[in-house]
């Protein structure tokens, strides 16, 4: 038996509920993970409240991301006792995931953990850290460098804001974080932001073209919010989004990017190819210290999870959630 965080659907209704769960329970799959950690990602919200609709498959054990140690595989890709961790691929969503103490997956959806981090630790990076590496990689692999000018990060004192406000600033960035947590200025200053815009300056519909500011910019936001980030882009500015917090519309006109060659980099983490998503970790590894992991994060045990999810889609979550999902 293990325990799980378990959602099932009756009469058009879902419900969320930790429960105790026979290993047979489990899906197939060629390999068994003695899940560690987990953390808890915008979207795990989504799928514990019913929000938007991102659970395909009923009933759903919810968790895009797990870290753990390999008991038993079938695949010659792993053996027992490997440390693998696990972001996206559809787990949580169309197959059982992270907020379990077991789990069963495809061998090709793993990747073995960093040597210079624990599972603890990868998980304090978890899919929201992971894809701010995406989205810092795809900024510089298209030419970004310090020298082009300030680069915005929109919803910084969240997961995504928090680790791409990092990994900016230790790349060399002049870096602007927008928040609505006025009450955060010192903890992302912290993180390398050398300055603290209010949300609401970017939050409301504005002109198509505005004064040209941002070099680039990591958006988790959308919405307005994007919009606007995108008006305000310099020649040939480089904008990577990444999320929807304040809405998945896109109300903007075509100007940005045929006047001033603006390029908007759609930025996926679920299907991700493994060569970009080891580039992503290898940025991690070599410049996410371990202090700006302990500032990011906090932990919490598998009975807080649902909680924590209900209040994450609010925004009321700084940072990043570990899940310790054996206490």
């Amino acid at each position: 038996m293990f325990k799980a965080i378990f959602i099932d659907k009756q009469d058009g209704a879902q419900a969320a509920q930790i429960v105790d769960l026979d290993e047979s329970r489990l899906p197939e799959a060629p390999v068994t993970v003695r899940v560690e950690y987990s953390t808890v990602n915008y979207k795990d919200g989504l799928a514990i409240t019913g929000k938007v609709p991102v659970v395909r498959k009923w009933p759903m054990v919810p968790g895009i991301d797990l870290a753990g140690v390999v008991e038993a595989s079938v695949s010659e890709a792993w053996r027992p006792g490997d440390r693998v961790l696990l972001n996206g691929w559809g787990v949580g969503e169309g197959h059982w995931g992270g907020f379990a103490q077991k789990a069963r997956v495809n061998a090709e959806w793993l990747q073995r953990v960093p040597e210079c981090f624990t599972t603890r630790q990868a998980m304090a990076i978890g899919t929201a850290g992971y894809t701010a590496s995406l989205c810092v990689e795809a900024l510089v692999r298209r030419g970004l460098t310090p020298d082009r000018g300030e680069v915005l990060v929109t919803g910084a004192s969240g997961g995504v804001g928090s680790v791409a406000v990092a990994l900016l600033a230790a790349a060399g960035f002049n870096v602007i974080a927008s928040t609505g947590k006025a009450a955060e200025a010192d903890y992302l200053r912290s993180l390398g932001a050398t300055q603290i815009i209010d949300r609401n300056e970017l939050a409301h519909p504005g002109k198509p073209l505005q004064k040209e500011r941002w070099a680039g910019v990591v958006d988790s936001v959308g919405s307005h919010t994007l919009v606007n980030a995108c008006a305000q882009m310099r020649y040939h500015g480089l904008v990577t989004a990444c999320g929807l917090a304040q809405g998945m519309d896109f109300p903007a006109s075509v100007a940005p990017f045929i006047l001033r060659g603006v390029s908007l980099l759609g930025i996926d983490s679920v299907m991700q190819p493994m060569p970009s998503r080891l580039l992503a970790w290898d940025r991690l590894a070599r410049d996410l210290n371990a202090s700006a992991l302990d500032s990011i994060s906090r932990e919490i045990g598998l009975a807080e999870v649902i909680d924590v999810g209900n209040r994450i889609v609010t925004g009321a979550i700084r940072g990043r959630v570990i899940v310790d999902v054996n206490r």
